[in-house]
């Protein structure tokens, strides 16, 4: 079979899925931009093999075959394991110690590391709960997350170092320059001597799952060298999205035009969608 009709397939099966009430002929030969026989064998061979079905008023919708394989692919995704391998070239490239972020409830934490060729007597150790206002990947998330941000906000804000946000005002405002940016930033506000900078992973259902933080010490934090780093980040995101599913390469976009889910809601979304 031609490499193309095996996309065109998954064009169909993506379609459908945004679709729960179905979709006639007509109505997917105009979206792909198809010719109508192509798409009618198509549909035909799609529900021969319980990828799709079809209603008595004509209406194709995802067929159970397509459901299960997407809730099998979803409990197999760890995105430990799908980012590990763009880590570890992240650091080849960049040189500082790189670590990958998730969302439990209202904690963030550090679920991997991989560490650069910096000396850096930092020990940051994975499961351990991250400051929503002093580190740049706790107000990432904290910027994305309502509730996760009206916890941060309600929360004292410990002063860490002489650089931590202590106030809620500037907190508000440091969240809205982080969805304006499209990546968060730390000067020295959890650690002294420490930059920090934290960019998204979005899934394929287009919400937060992850992020990559960056360590950088304070000689090496130059503007050249901070443009690499997000440069490079933001690459190693595209990534990583592109396995999970995540064909819309637009990591650079601000970040409020996103929805702002953990990896429990949006895997729930998504099941959702597709089995309705």
């Amino acid at each position: 079979m031609n490499p193309d009709r095996y996309i065109r397939i998954f064009d169909v099966i993506n379609l459908l899925v945004q679709h729960k009430e179905g979709l006639r002929l007509t109505e997917i030969k105009s979206e792909l931009n198809l010719p109508v026989s192509s798409v009618h064998n198509m549909l035909q061979a799609m529900i021969d093999a319980e990828l799709a079905t079809v209603s008595e008023d004509l209406r194709y919708s995802v067929g159970p075959r397509a459901v299960a394989l997407a809730l099998r692919t979803l409990q197999s995704l760890d995105i430990r394991t799908v980012a590990r391998r763009y880590l570890q070239d992240l650091v080849k490239e960049i040189g500082d110690d790189v670590y990958l972020a998730i969302k439990i409830g209202n904690r963030v934490i550090y679920a991997d590391r991989c560490l650069g060729t910096q000396r850096i007597s930092l020990d940051i150790r994975l499961g351990e709960s991250l400051f929503l206002h002093c580190t740049a990947t706790g107000k990432l998330f904290a910027a994305l997350d309502a509730k996760l941000g009206a916890h941060a906000l309600m929360s004292k804000l410990v002063r860490i170092t002489p650089k931590s946000i202590a106030n809620t005002k500037d907190l508000e405002l440091e969240f809205e320059r982080i969805r304006s940016q499209g990546y968060a930033k730390s000067d020295g506000e959890s650690v002294e001597g420490i930059f920090g900078y934290s960019v998204p992973i979005y899934d394929g259902a287009g919400g937060l799952t992850a992020a990559l933080h960056v360590s950088v010490l304070q000689k090496r934090a130059t503007k050249s060298h901070e443009r690499k780093l997000l440069d490079c980040t933001r690459s190693c995101a595209a990534q990583i999205e592109r396995q999970l599913g995540n064909y819309d390469q637009t990591s650079a976009r601000p970040l409020k035009s996103r929805p702002a889910e953990g990896l429990d809601g949006v895997r729930n979304r998504m099941i959702h969608r597709i089995a309705a």
